[in-house]
């Protein structure tokens, strides 16, 4: 009886030991990314956008209803715009649509907003190349 619990406590440690010693090498990722336990890979986003892309993600947004995107300047005179302006944009807008279709019913939402909204934010993001807002 003692043997098979002292084989039962050594197998159990050396399973341990062995998940220890793989873990590490086995949650290498290159090129920077992160590594996140039962979920998709997100790339990162870019550190820069063209202006002509957001200047289109703007109309995009403006045209499906966001006041945020219309009343935003388009960038002009420059070769790139921080990430930021992108983010920041997508992020305003997201939260005005979820404001106004706040009442709408639950079938008729995707992410808290109507699906319209939800299609022109992450059409938005696709041109700007925006993964993460």
């Amino acid at each position: 009886m003692q043997f098979i619990v002292r084989t039962g406590i050594a197998a159990a440690l050396a399973v341990g030991t062995l998940a220890a010693v793989v873990a590490p090498a086995s949650a290498v990722v290159a090129d920077g990314a992160h590594a996140v336990s039962g979920a998709h890979a997100v790339a990162a986003n870019p550190k820069t956008i063209k202006p002509a892309a957001y200047n289109q993600a703007r109309s995009i947004l403006a045209n499906a209803g966001s006041q945020t995107a219309a009343k935003s300047h388009p960038v002009h005179g420059k070769d790139d715009v921080p990430v930021s302006y992108g983010t920041s944009l997508l992020a305003a807008a997201r939260d005005e649509f979820r404001h106004t279709d706040r009442n709408l019913p639950a079938k008729q939402k995707k992410s808290d907003m109507s699906i319209p909204h939800y299609n022109a934010i992450h059409s938005a993001a696709k041109t700007m190349g925006i993964d993460r807002w």
